[in-house]
């Protein structure tokens, strides 16, 4: 499964068929038209509802892909995600301690990178990323680190 999240539009916490954490609905993702569509994966294991209870109406621009990474805490980062990275370990042997930046995940030229530049980071690059926060809720974090 390729897994999206999102913002949803409306409260969807009382809904058993879609995964919500309290910020984002994750699941399978639908355009429909001008909007977005996030499809619980737990559709499939309940008959008893209806077709609606499966699906959350989600902002569009909130919408960012899995990128099928964790971070070092086991946080899946997603498409939208700030993260704070090493280009090398910090603690190395021959007293090279790396350089770090913060930015934001994006998806160009066929892979996830690290910044909106060719120039950036892939994600699989660094051995150390820690997810922060994202764009949508902590805009904040990239002003603090420019």
């Amino acid at each position: 499964m390729i897994k999206f999240r999102g913002v949803p539009l409306e409260d969807v916490s009382e809904m058993r068929c879609v995964n919500f954490d309290g910020d984002f609905v994750y699941g399978y993702y639908i355009k429909n038209g001008d909007g977005a569509l996030i499809v619980g994966d737990k559709a499939k294991e309940l008959d008893d509802v209806g077709l609606s209870r499966w699906f959350a109406d989600v902002v569009p621009e909130t919408v960012g892909q899995f990128t099928g990474l964790t971070d070092m805490n086991g946080k899946d980062i997603y498409e939208g995600d700030i993260v704070h990275d090493y280009d090398q370990e910090p603690d190395r042997d021959d007293g090279y301690i790396g350089s770090s930046m913060t930015d934001v995940v994006n998806f160009k030229y066929g892979a996830f990178w690290i910044g909106d530049s060719w120039y950036k980071v892939m994600v699989m690059t660094p051995p150390i990323v820690e997810v922060i926060g994202n764009v949508h809720e902590n805009a904040e974090l990239l002003e603090e680190d420019k």
